[in-house]
């Protein structure tokens, strides 16, 4: 929108080479760099926080608030750096591809969202009504109606990994010739992306891990630490770019 009402401007006043025209122009430019470092800052340091929230809510047993927090912040901080991401790679090159990752895995980041407090609902209120069951007959009734209602988030699961792992695929490609990301970590993203979307569709609407076989989203997850941690290390390479 800036450089739309500075082009407005050009066409109003001449010459275009104005000493005004030139100080806008300066200033929109370092209006857009600054947004520019604060969105890859803010998505890397929020794509690392994503992967260490995740593994921590599986692996540690926390309070229900703690929990119910981390799984409602999970979501949010995958778009955020998704976002950062994408802001990083348009620098080298502006492609329709990372535009369609950025969007597909905000889009991830919603269903994932509605997955884990979709399946934390469930199992907290399955507790309390199996603890205030009196007979084993309305026990075992509650306990068949969780696992019909649990298909549900097996719904979701799959729908979240078939946009993550598009997100994912189309930000491997964009990494694959990017100075700050290249072959290897690219490759990497785009086998880890076609092995889960593969494996999830293959196996539906049995999660692989159910079925005894590998699941690939924790390795997509290290692989999105590992492009976050690359994201803050870009900080410098990035800001010596736009002042360039």
């Amino acid at each position: 929108m800036d450089f739309w009402i500075i082009g407005l401007i050009e066409q109003c006043v001449q010459p275009s080479n104005d000493p005004l025209i030139q100080n806008l122009k300066e200033l929109v430019m370092t209006k857009e760099n600054a947004l520019t470092l604060a969105w890859i800052k803010l998505g890397a340091l929020a794509g690392i926080s994503a992967c260490i929230i995740y593994p921590l809510m599986i692996a540690v047993e926390m309070p229900k608030q703690l929990t119910v927090a981390c799984a409602a912040a999970f979501g949010p901080l995958l778009s955020l750096a998704s976002v950062g991401l994408y802001h990083l790679l348009k620098l080298h090159q502006k492609t329709v591809t990372a535009q369609i990752a950025t969007g597909a895995n905000i889009i991830a980041g919603s269903i994932v969202n509605m997955m884990l407090v979709v399946q934390l609902a469930i199992s907290y209120s399955m507790q309390d009504y199996l603890k205030n069951a009196g007979e084993e007959a309305t026990k075992s009734t509650l306990e068949w109606i969780g696992k019909v209602v649990d298909k549900v988030q097996l719904g979701l699961d799959v729908s979240w990994d078939v946009f993550i792992a598009i997100g994912t695929l189309l930000f491997a490609v964009n990494m694959l010739n990017h100075p700050r990301f290249g072959k290897i970590l690219g490759g990497i993203g785009a086998l880890l992306a076609v092995l889960l979307l593969g494996f999830n569709l293959y196996f539906f609407p049995m999660p692989p891990a159910n079925a005894n076989l590998i699941d690939f989203g924790p390795f997509v997850g290290l692989w999105y630490f590992v492009a976050s941690i690359q994201t803050l290390r870009s900080l410098t390479w990035a800001k010596d770019l736009l002042e360039a």
